[in-house]
């Protein structure tokens, strides 16, 4: 079955990160919200004549087959000793039969359901081969019901990106986060068609892990579908952000603000303020002056580059909850009962936005992770530096302090540098962009003493392909700098335990 038989919306090949697309027309309300009579929302926590999906006997057995049958897969999700295909099916059965069980619980992804059953069948069928889940992704599509709260069962073989490479059996509980703020917001100035925001319920090993994402090129298929949606567990990156930041924040005596602390207590609260900066964020990669095609932006190039794209959409999204913030302060100036409660949770969240751009970038990203091309790692680094050599951030006396007053232009500032960047290389060869993005990262942070980039490419270097200059970047081509060499030592353990953490873990 084509994308094209599945629905009829203009979707997006490429980069799945960029999940972004046209509008559907599908009748929205002026909130936002979504009429849709096949949509029955229904917390998977809540209380109801079954009881919690998570504690039932069906969820609890289809995750213990899922298990049982990683335990017999190679990395390419084949079962390839025969002796174990006998177990094996056994255990495809009991997924099943859980399936069929809980599918009256998810009547919106009755026909996924329907080709999950369908597609274990075929592996069975087919000897316990590499796994084709194709038909069961393309009719998966939790982007058509944006319904805060709503539930999904979700199985597929599949990877775990910043998790398990093995294209394992997973199967998840997941619910929607889709708070009436974000869906006014969506449905208004920052469309996202394609963006789903959910919480983690319960899961298989592949999610005991890193991984905060659910995109359909992780799915073990015979050929890559169209992508129609791209999926992120913001209860994971709350729960993480408020157990980082309150372990950096006493470690380096950093006074919050009483917002920004009110966040470390408030797991609902935070998991909103994920959704509004990473619904911006996403959106980014297809806006604004771009040199490049925004789905190709994976290409193998050196590591500083998808640096500064990736902080580019976060410093956009700081911008946007900026420029949201002073709008509806002013209004309310103007007249203080002018807004109404969905505008007032959005002037609230959009200040929270800030703080957790700024805090998750310097606390959590800088030290997550290998340093090896971390280029995550690189724009914490490179947010830090920039707020510290322009006097909005004070290292001093072994305490950390902000100019609150001054950090948002500071930050503005630095989105300003790469889309001038951006804006300058459309006029200029790849490799010319490559070396200005250098420069612009080296007038920041300082390269590795023995950096070929920093001395300077020889001759045959930049007369030939663009694979020897990427060759040429040292994995640590920006090492950490002597603050986070020390902070990353003390937060080592915290950050080590944030792995496979729910947003119900304190």
């Amino acid at each position: 079955m084509s994308m094209s038989q599945v629905r009829s919306t203009k979707a997006i090949i490429g980069e799945p990160e960029v999940v972004e697309d046209g509008r559907l027309e599908d009748g929205r309300m002026e909130d936002g919200r979504v009429e849709d009579s096949r949509v029955e929302s229904r917390r998977l926590e809540g209380a109801g004549a079954d009881g919690p999906v998570a504690e039932s006997a069906a969820w609890l057995r289809l995750k213990a087959a899922a298990i049982a049958i990683q335990g017999m897969q190679a990395s390419d999700g084949s079962v390839p000793d025969a002796a174990h295909h006998g177990a094996a099916r056994a255990e495809v059965e009991r997924v099943q039969e859980a399936v069929r069980e809980l599918a009256p619980r998810f009547p919106h992804d009755a026909a996924y359901l329907d080709a999950v059953v369908a597609d274990l069948e075929r592996w069975v069928d087919d000897g316990f081969g590499v796994p084709d889940f194709h038909d069961a992704l393309v009719a998966f599509h939790p982007e058509e019901h944006r319904v805060d709260g709503l539930g999904h069962l979700v199985v597929f073989p599949m990877y775990t990106q910043n998790g398990s490479r093995d294209r394992h059996l997973e199967a998840l509980l997941v619910e929607v986060i889709w708070p009436p703020f974000v869906a006014r917001l969506e449905a208004t100035s920052y469309s996202n068609r394609l963006f789903v925001s959910l919480r983690l319920v319960d899961f298989t090993p592949g999610y005991d892990t890193n991984s905060a994402v659910l995109f359909p090129e992780t799915v073990s298929v015979r050929e890559v579908p169209t992508f129609t949606w791209g999926a992120i567990f913001q209860d994971r990156e709350a729960a993480r952000y408020r157990r980082v930041v309150r372990a950096a924040a006493e470690i380096t005596k950093l006074e919050l603000p009483d917002e920004a602390a009110r966040m470390l207590d408030d797991q609902r609260l935070t998991e909103q303020t994920f959704v509004m900066w990473d619904i911006i964020h996403d959106r980014t990669h297809m806006r604004g002056d771009l040199p490049f095609d925004p789905f190709m932006i994976k290409q193998r190039m050196p590591y500083f580059l998808y640096a500064l794209e990736e902080l580019r959409c976060d410093l956009t999204a700081f911008r946007e909850s900026v420029a949201i913030q002073r709008r509806l302060t002013a209004a309310k100036e103007l007249d203080p009962d002018g807004l109404d409660a969905v505008e007032e949770e959005t002037l609230a969240q959009a200040r929270l936005v800030q703080y957790a751009v700024i805090f998750d970038r310097i606390f959590r990203f800088a030290i997550t992770g290998s340093r090896v091309r971390n280029y995550d790692g690189l724009g914490g680094q490179l947010l830090f530096a920039w707020l510290h050599q322009r006097g909005a951030l004070h290292w001093t006396d072994t305490a950390l302090a902000f100019d609150w007053k001054a950090v948002p232009a500071a930050v503005v500032a630095l989105g300003d540098a790469i889309d001038e960047l951006y804006w300058r290389s459309i006029d200029r060869p790849k490799a010319a962009h490559w070396l200005a993005a250098y420069d612009l990262v080296r007038s920041v942070l300082t390269p590795h003493p023995a950096s070929r980039w920093a001395r300077g490419l020889p001759d045959e270097v930049l007369a030939g392909p663009l694979r020897g200059y990427t060759d040429a970047v040292l994995d640590d081509e920006f090492p950490l700098s002597m603050f986070y060499e020390a902070l990353e030592r003390k937060m080592r353990d915290v950050i080590a335990q944030t792995s496979g953490i729910r947003g119900t873990d304190d």
